[in-house]
């Protein structure tokens, strides 16, 4: 394996202006359900270094060893996630896995606007797309865990 680029260093505008689009797509979203989120995105994408970091914080913000667990059945765990959370996971399945699903379907954009008002819908949506991005980066960088 050769060594990779650090984004951070070699492109520091860039991974500013990343940070900062992180810090405004979590604005007014539930942090436990954003980890959610992010956890999922980062298992579509196999993302090691963001899967790992997003499981820490989310236990460290109370979410339990088996929701964590199950996420990657979510839909089989039957009401273990709310009806909120399933409709945030599906569209976060849609938006990130394109390639099989070609556009995000306008059932699965309903049932997450049933849960989310049109301001919070968009936080969403932007957080999903960011947390897309930064798995990118990290997979593309071969960017490893760190194991805590």
């Amino acid at each position: 394996m050769t060594n990779r680029i650090d984004l951070a260093k070699k492109a520091p505008k860039v991974y500013r202006a990343m940070i900062a689009l992180d810090a405004a797509a979590r604005e007014g979203l539930d942090e436990q359900l954003a980890e959610l989120v992010r956890i999922r995105a980062s298992q579509l994408n196999h993302c090691a270094y963001c899967l790992n970091m997003h499981t820490v914080d989310a236990r460290k913000g109370g979410e339990s060893e088996a929701r964590i667990y199950l996420l990657d059945a979510w839909q089989e765990a039957g009401d273990l996630y709310t009806e909120k959370e399933q409709a945030a996971l599906l569209l976060t399945e849609a938006i990130t896995v394109l390639g099989s699903h070609e556009y995000v379907g306008d059932e699965v954009y309903e049932r997450a606007a049933q849960h989310f008002g049109e301001e919070e819908l968009a936080q969403l949506i932007a957080l999903i797309f960011t947390i897309n991005s930064w798995n990118r980066i990290a997979v593309s960088t071969r960017k490893k865990p760190d194991i805590r």
